[in-house]
C-alpha cells in the first residue's frame, strides 16, 4: 500500500526557499520513481521534478531548472523538493506522486505516468 504524505509548504517571499517533504508509509519505496507536480485553481496539473529509483536520474521542468532540486532517502521513504530563488509564479499547490512498483525509469512527466497521489502542500509566495 502506497500512502503519501507531503509537509513544508507554507508562505514566503519572493528570493525565498522552502523545502517540501514526502513521505511513503509503504513498503516498496525504494522501488518506484516519484514525481513532484503543482497545480493552481483552473489550470491542469504540471510536471515539476521527477527522480529515479536510487537517484540517479532526475528531470525538471524548464521553469524551475536551477532553482529546485529534487531529491530522496530510500531509508527515511522520503523524496524532497528543495526550492531556492522561489518567485511569485510558482504559488501552487505541490504534490508528490509515485510510479508502480518497479516501472524503470523513462522521465515520467505526466500525470498519468504517476499512480498514487498525496493530498499536497500549499506553497505562497508573495511579491
Amino acid at each position: 500500500q502506497v500512502q503519501l504524505v507531503e509537509s513544508g509548504g507554507g508562505l514566503v517571499q519572493a528570493g525565498g526557499s522552502l523545502r517540501l517533504s514526502c513521505v511513503d508509509s509503504g513498503r516498496t519505496f525504494s522501488g518506484r520513481v516519484m514525481g513532484w507536480f503543482r497545480q493552481t485553481p483552473g489550470k491542469d496539473r504540471e510536471f515539476v521534478a521527477g527522480i529515479s529509483f536510487r537517484g540517479t536520474y532526475t528531470n525538471y521542468a524548464d521553469s524551475v531548472k536551477g532553482r529546485f532540486t529534487i531529491s530522496r532517502d530510500n531509508a527515511k521513504n522520503a523524496v524532497y523538493l528543495e526550492m531556492n530563488s522561489l518567485k511569485p509564479e510558482d504559488t501552487a499547490v505541490y504534490f508528490c506522486a509515485a510510479d508502480g512498483h518497479l516501472v524503470p525509469w523513462k522521465s515520467q512527466t505526466k500525470v498519468s505516468d504517476y499512480h498514487y497521489w498525496g493530498q499536497g502542500t500549499q506553497v505562497t509566495v508573495s511579491s
